[in-house]
């Protein structure tokens, strides 16, 4: 093992331990820490049952897998992860105690039971006997009731029960269709989960037994799957396949099993047995199981309460209220959208248009993940019904999504889409938009191509932060037409002359360029910014450029399988990591001191992006937007309060400054405010001095910038 390769799993663990670690900091408000708890938790449940599942099957293996990077086998590397886990568990436990001991200041608490006063009491007990009492489905497991099959991530009160002398166990779902939370009258917000309801109900379920012992139970089961071509084969429909699959994951064997409260000795012996799990997969927590309730709880908090305990809402800068037309604006100038500080209704907007303009003939969209209601979809909906040609490549293998994904692919198909479901063996995971105009004078045809970092998905891009650019190059739309006709016939080889595209010349082509910067030596030098660094090549490139001086920035938000600061290696390599209020999501790679190049992309350093999908990465063509990228990035390196320096050891160390604190989400958010302000005192200088121009170009820009004054004064 070469000493500046770390392990990918235990690499993402530290991660999201840093994003646990963000409800510690003073500079966040209460209830942002109790997402941050949250979040920590739901990416912790994902972890298990997508890398601990699917080392758990390479475990089984006849043939023994090592990891590449630090020749750790599927057995050790879960041993690990296990290994690490308790202590991390340990500091959910507290900082979960902690925040919620803050947040009792402000007369917002969580209840147990035994909390309740009277009232409290009688108002539990008449939500129960109306609302739930007839749901429940109580089993006893014994020689004649076998052990039920426990759903993946779904709670369940577990109790040890005794009559007659006789022991047995008694199981009760919390079923995921019961309100997760129960608000308590009063003029605090207090309020109580439903598995802590269910939980104190279990002596009157089970009557007729003395409890001797009960717990709320999670368990965590391996949901990843094979895609194989021989089952597929099987299948006319591939819709009909992915079901298939669907249905398949909810039953695979299961991986961690959690509690709340510690379980006794019999109760886990029992537990274990039944489930067929070892013990050092059993974590006893003192802090709730599931954490999903936060942001619905957050919702009914009164405004006047929770806005000092919240971050101050975002004002998105939104391009498009400041112009007639999106598509003679890109015409004009190039347009590069930075989420979530400028709005995704700007590419909403372009969808419309064009799905109105008489002198658009087609649409094409690649589409991976998409929010609940997507206005995406309603767009290119409207634009086939208006005779455009729409061409959806649909991902159906986006792992959670695949259900949304069919069920927007059939939508799609009724309003006369055409759809094509990508490849068996590849994921479409590009992000990239071609919409095709034939001028009505010239019969020429011209082209409007997004192409960005992220997903057409409204919620997230005000979530994450991520790139969306907007050209109306011809060679760019060219090249996207190739792109998709070699998509359409199933050509994963194709050459274009401004795009990357993984499988085939996505690696190479960015592996060219860091070479290039290798030839200069000392006078060489590498930024990126994506989420996950795993791939072996590009880590031996990376050191071999720090060993011939190339200084090597690398801001990464997630793994990463390469250590820096290591002398004689990766010693001119710094990492840096910046967890904040938004998810950092975008990939850039910039390649040179004077006159860089810069490619954004949607591609990942990690082999599963490189070769084995279908990514695209556009170079900056347009010297303004690759000068405000560059920008933002010098901004991120200077950031000394959400960011963290990576040491040789792989851990996170605060950066030390006792100059000016520099936030680079904080820094954009007023940015953002800024550009609104500007925007709004530009329209309202243009309706103070409408008399300086003729009356009929008064009216227009009254009627037009009029509107905006009053969207701004909304």
């Amino acid at each position: 093992m070469k000493s500046y390769f770390q392990n990918r799993e235990l690499s993402w663990l530290r991660f999201n331990e840093r994003v646990l670690l963000e409800a510690t900091e003073e500079r966040v408000p209460d209830l942002e820490k109790l997402k941050f708890v949250s979040i920590f938790v739901s990416n912790l449940d994902e972890f298990f049952m997508v890398r601990v599942g699917s080392l758990h099957d390479l475990s089984s293996l006849k043939k023994e897998v090592k990891d590449n990077k630090t020749g750790m086998s599927a057995e050790e590397q879960i041993n690990a992860i296990l290994n690490t886990l308790p202590e991390m568990y340990r500091e959910k436990d507290e900082i979960f105690k902690n925040v919620s001991e803050s947040l009792e200041k402000s007369k917002i608490k969580k209840l147990k039971y035994n909390d309740l006063n009277l009232e409290q009491k009688k108002f539990v007990e008449d939500f129960y006997m109306k609302r739930i009492d007839q749901l429940v489905s109580p089993q006893i497991v014994d020689l004649n009731h076998p052990f039920p099959f426990l759903e993946n991530t779904k709670l369940y009160a577990f109790a040890h029960l005794e009559k007659n002398k006789e022991k047995v166990f008694g199981i009760v779902p919390v079923r995921n269709t019961y309100p997760k939370y129960l608000l308590l009258p009063g003029e605090n917000v207090e309020y109580i989960l439903m598995e802590e309801i269910i939980l104190n109900q279990i002596d009157q379920i089970f009557k007729e037994y003395k409890i001797l012992s009960k717990n709320i139970i999670k368990v965590t089961r391996n949901t990843d799957f094979v895609d194989d071509r021989d089952t597929w084969e099987e299948f006319d429909d591939y819709t009909e396949y992915m079901k298939s699959i669907l249905k398949k994951r909810k039953r695979l064997n299961v991986v961690r099993l959690e509690s709340e409260g510690k379980l006794s000795k019999q109760a886990l012996s029992f537990l274990l047995e039944k489930i067929e799990l070892k013990e050092d997969a059993y974590f006893p927590l003192e802090s709730p199981l599931n954490m999903k309730y936060v942001f619905s709880l957050i919702d009914e908090i009164p405004q006047a309460i929770k806005s000092k305990l919240l971050y101050k809402d975002l004002i998105q800068y939104n391009p498009a209220e400041f112009t007639r037309s999106v598509i003679e604006d890109v015409r004009h100038k190039d347009r590069i959208l930075s989420y979530p500080y400028e709005s995704m209704d700007t590419f909403l907007s372009l969808l419309k248009e064009a799905a109105n303009d008489p002198d658009c003939k087609s649409i094409k969209i690649t589409i991976y993940r998409l929010a609940k209601n997507s206005k995406v979809v309603r767009y290119l909906a409207e634009a086939a019904q208006n005779g455009k040609e729409v061409t959806v490549f649909v991902e159906l293998k986006a792992r959670f999504d695949e259900e949304s994904n069919i069920n927007y692919a059939n939508i799609l198909y009724e309003e006369g889409c055409n759809i094509i479901y990508g490849f068996n063996k590849y994921k479409m995971h590009s992000k990239i938009c071609l919409i095709t105009f034939r001028n009505p004078k010239t019969e020429n045809l011209n082209y409007i191509t997004q192409i960005g970092t992220g997903n057409y998905n409204e919620s997230t891009a005000k979530q994450y932060t991520d790139f969306s650019l907007i050209t109306a190059s011809p060679e760019i739309g060219l090249d996207a037409t190739d792109f998709f006709k070699n998509m359409s016939i199933g050509n994963l080889g194709g050459k274009y002359m401004h795009l990357l595209q993984s499988p085939t010349t996505l690696k190479t082509g960015l592996m060219h360029h860091v070479e290039r910067e290798i030839a200069k030596g000392e006078d060489g030098y590498i930024l990126c910014k994506f989420n996950s660094l795993t791939d072996k090549d590009f880590i031996e490139k990376f050191i071999e450029a720090s060993q011939k001086g190339v200084k090597v920035d690398l801001i990464i938000s997630g793994i990463s399988c390469l250590l820096p600061g290591i002398k004689g290696q990766s010693e001119n390599i710094r990492i840096r990591s910046i967890v904040g209020r938004f998810l950092e999501h975008p990939r850039v790679y910039v390649f040179g001191k004077e006159n860089p190049v810069m490619y954004i992309s949607s591609a990942d350093l990690m082999t599963r992006n490189t070769e084995n999908r279908v990514e695209i990465a556009t170079p900056i063509l347009d010297s303004e937007i690759k000068e405000r990228i560059l920008k933002y990035l010098q901004v991120q390196m200077g950031d000394n309060v959400g960011a963290r320096l990576m040491n040789s050891s792989g851990e996170y160390e605060k950066i030390k400054d006792d100059g000016e604190k520099i936030s680079s989400q904080s820094y954009f958010v007023e940015e953002a405010e800024e550009k609104n302000f500007a925007a709004k005192s530009k329209v309202e200088k243009i309706i103070v001095d409408k008399d300086k121009v003729g009356d009929k170009e008064s009216e227009k820009r009254e009627s037009f910038f009029g509107k905006l004054l009053k969207i701004f004064k909304k």
